[in-house]
């Protein structure tokens, strides 16, 4: 049993269309919850990102919920992060010449 003032781990996945207006978070959990999520993105190769101050912001919009206009910037920036990844990009693009 994990000891009590060990603070469990948090997970939130999130999912964008180009059809939605903004990213949904479509799983979020704490503990054996969190532990699946991370494992089953894993599973299928997603890429995972840890900020436990983005999570904890995250875990406060319910489920099938787009995030809130405030965090459209630091999402878009992680996402714009995962996207260079995906496809094997080694510059941010703010990095290239014009």
């Amino acid at each position: 049993m994990p000891d009590s003032k060990q603070k469990l781990a948090q997970a939130v996945a999130l999912s964008y269309k180009a059809n939605e207006p903004a990213p949904k978070v479509v799983a979020k959990g704490r503990g054996k919850i969190a532990e699946e999520i991370i494992a089953r993105a894993q599973e299928h190769g997603v890429a995972l990102h840890q900020s436990k101050e983005l999570v904890s912001l995250l875990m406060r919009v319910d489920l099938d919920e787009h995030i809130p206009q405030s965090l459209y910037r630091v999402v878009a920036e992680l996402l714009a992060w995962l996207y260079h990844i995906e496809n094997g990009l080694t510059q941010k693009p703010s990095d290239k010449a014009p």
